[in-house]
């Protein structure tokens, strides 16, 4: 009979953070697989675990998961857990889960911290629909395909970003996504805990003086800060542009602010949303002349 295969969160920083439960299934699992076996020993060693462990990491991932499958086939339960946080999300522990899911295998979460969650219920951001992009590719031209792809999105985005990368990515961020604001999270559950609420462009000048340090989570506001797919009905398809804004104008808005939701909702420049209200403004004294 196959084993099982336990996917086990652990702190991202604050070691009070390491649930009951996974501490007892790393006690009694035949095995534990961790990314990175020196910091796993003084996870383990801190809540005194002393379960057999091997290293599963990026490099080694695809062929170390054929042998990880090969033990729970034989019956053995492995645990596998991350640096920190829940393992198989932005990690290599999604190759080992989807591997035991085409085996047959059983696998079961033992859910706990993840910086990606953590983000977001500290961020005072739109929450409800979000995209989690990981970290960006440091390949130029996937970078820039992945970048263009975001400055289109209009749900909220989270990034994870190193210390020594973090200067470029704000200035990247800031020339295609413009001035959306955005919570800066760093060293999340650690004693250096921040969290900074600024727009892109004062990010790039606040860490122009201020030198990054920690680990940091990004998580980008919607266009204008508005969370626009809250509802997803776009009954005002088939209207024109004129009538489009005038129905928002009947519910009491104002000009501005309805000329701002409705290129929002088309995803046009306000720019174009005034013209067409101008071109058919003046189309109309026409007919009247």
């Amino acid at each position: 009979m196959a084993g099982i295969l336990y996917v086990c969160a652990t702190p991202i920083g604050n070691l009070g953070d390491m649930t009951p439960r996974v501490v007892e299934c790393l006690k009694n699992a035949d095995l534990i697989a961790a990314e990175d076996t020196r910091e796993s020993l003084r996870l383990l060693n801190r809540f005194d675990i002393h379960t057999a462990f091997c290293s599963y990491h990026e490099h080694n991932k695809y062929e170390k998961a054929d042998t990880l499958i090969a033990g729970l086939l034989e019956g053995k339960n492995i645990a596998l857990i991350t640096d920190a946080g829940t393992p198989a999300i932005s990690d290599p522990g999604e190759v080992l889960v989807r591997k035991c899911h085409e085996a047959g295998i059983t696998v079961t979460s033992l859910p706990g911290a993840s910086a990606v969650v953590t983000a977001l219920s500290v961020s005072g951001l739109p929450s409800g629909r979000f995209v989690f992009e990981g970290f960006l590719p440091q390949e130029n031209r996937d970078r820039k395909k992945i970048i263009k792809e975001l400055s289109a999105e209009r749900r909220t985005i989270v990034l994870y970003e190193a210390p020594h990368h973090l200067k470029k990515t704000l200035r990247e961020l800031a020339e295609h996504l413009g001035t959306r604001e955005l919570a800066i999270c760093r060293e999340l559950t650690k004693k250096h805990e921040e969290v900074l609420r600024m727009t892109l462009p004062e990010a790039l000048d606040y860490y122009g003086t201020t030198e990054p340090r920690g680990e940091f989570v990004l998580v980008i506001a919607p266009p204008d800060g508005e969370d626009v797919l809250k509802d997803e009905k776009r009954d005002w398809e088939g209207l024109t542009l004129e009538a489009h804004v005038s129905r928002y104008l009947e519910e009491g808005m104002d000009k501005k602010a309805a000329m701002k939701k409705v290129a929002l909702e088309r995803g046009i420049s306000r720019r174009e949303v005034y013209q067409a209200l101008l071109s058919a403004s003046e189309e109309k004294e026409d007919s009247h002349e």
